[in-house]
């Protein structure tokens, strides 16, 4: 059994660093998988580019002409939308490596075009990391449901026309699907609910299997020494917020953040500070009202562990979020988590017992989420233990392997079932 894992980008980004896990994973089980990029980040030649030559920069070039498209609207949100209409050498390059099955992952970026994906002649599973699949071209519809129709007139782009760019790519889907016989997989319930009641997905096997994550490297460590190397405060309770492209990207909710201290100082916790990963102190500095240690970029994992480890509590404060891995890695370092109830973070977060799922949007629930955590030392104790379980049980990255290689055999054994039909009907 030969897969094929194809991701717009190597290991950037959440979505890219699901596929490169279950990549590693895959290989650690035996499997015989090869992995394939617009978007090259490492010098593991076992990595297969879409452009051999000048990568990053041709890459970018496709990602640029992709876009071109949505010059058209100049009223659009600047949120990300993928047209998805340059094609690409990627086809033959499929061809070349010939795989028994395809594994699609995040495909944006002017990495495939819709018109390519039909053209895919071997079973395709398709992992969803955002709902950019199943929509006009959106990633996160937020409360728009109009990919569960036809699309059009679409908010992001700013459109009152039915017949739109949003609405037109949702044709081309359309029209590129209705052959494929496509196994879709969601890592969260959310996201899979949301594929079934697309109208491009509602006929396709849509399955739940959570991304993995490699407890070994993700677990708990001592927080006085974690605090020392991160030249952190011993004697405060820190919480720790965070995202890339937070004061960019809306969706990461840093709008949220100075209501819920505002609030938070109401409830008079002693020795309150706060952790910010993702960001560094400017002359534009944010201002909350409590104590800020700015981390910039944290890149190496082990850095990210020392962080999940000198830390009492993670604050997600996302609009909408499929599986985020900052959740997920907190709870296997043994940190609780504190968020809305919003996505898939339900999937991990199980209320008042390895964190607290406040109501979507209510910033005074977070706030109490925070208090509530802080509040009672043996509470701590008992939230750490349960975090850490979580993730043991449910979110391995072995267990993600052996649910993704009976996915390719069931996958494989349906296709040799099918030719054999095929071949007695005649």
């Amino acid at each position: 059994m030969k897969v094929l894992i194809v991701s717009a980008i190597e290991s950037k980004g959440g979505a890219a660093r699901a596929a490169h896990r279950l990549y590693d994973g895959l290989l650690g089980h035996g499997v015989d998988v090869t992995y394939l990029t617009n978007f090259r980040s490492s010098t593991n030649s076992e990595i297969i580019s879409l452009w051999p030559y000048f990568t990053n920069v041709v890459a970018l070039f496709f990602t640029l002409l992709d876009k071109l498209p949505l010059l058209l609207y100049p009223q659009r949100q600047r949120t990300i939308f993928s047209p998805a209409v340059v094609p690409t050498q990627i086809n033959s390059l499929i061809n070349t490596i010939g795989p028994d099955i395809v594994h699609l992952h995040w495909i944006a970026h002017g990495s495939i075009s819709i018109e390519q994906i039909a053209k895919i002649r071997k079973p395709i599973l398709w992992t969803l990391h955002d709902s950019w699949a199943f929509t006009g071209g959106c990633h996160l519809p937020f409360d728009c449901k109009r990919y569960q129709s036809a699309c059009g007139s679409c908010p992001q782009l700013g459109s009152s026309y039915s017949g739109d760019l949003s609405n037109r790519i949702w044709k081309r889907k359309e029209k590129a699907f209705k052959e494929l016989n496509i196994q879709v997989v969601a890592p969260s319930q959310w996201l899979a609910g949301c594929a079934r009641l697309s109208s491009l997905f509602k006929d396709f096997d849509v399955t739940v299997i959570p991304n993995g994550i490699d407890t070994k490297l993700y677990q708990p460590t001592d927080i006085s020494l974690a605090r020392a190397k991160l030249n952190l405060p011993q004697n405060k309770k820190l919480v720790l917020f965070g995202a890339m492209g937070l004061s960019k990207d809306a969706n990461k909710g840093l709008q949220f953040l100075k209501p819920v201290l505002k609030n938070l100082a109401k409830q008079k916790i002693e020795d309150l500070e706060f952790v910010i990963m993702g960001s560094r102190k400017s002359g534009r500095d944010l201002d909350f009202g409590f104590p800020i240690h700015y981390l910039g970029t944290v890149r190496s994992e082990p850095a990210i562990v020392s962080l999940y480890g000198a830390v009492d509590v993670t604050l997600l404060l996302s609009l909408q979020e499929n599986l985020p891995f900052v959740v997920m890695e907190s709870l296997s370092c043994g940190t609780p988590v504190v968020a809305f109830k919003i996505g898939g973070v339900p999937d991990m977060v199980d209320h008042q017992v390895n964190g607290y799922l406040a109501k979507p949007y209510e910033v005074e629930d977070i706030a109490r989420g925070i208090a509530w955590v802080l509040e009672d030392k043996a509470r701590q104790v008992r939230l750490r233990e349960q975090a850490r379980k979580k993730c043991e049980d449910h979110f391995s990255l072995e267990l993600q392997a052996r649910r993704y290689t009976k996915l390719y055999s069931q996958i494989l054994s349906k296709q040799q079932l099918s030719a054999k039909e095929s071949i007695l009907g005649q």
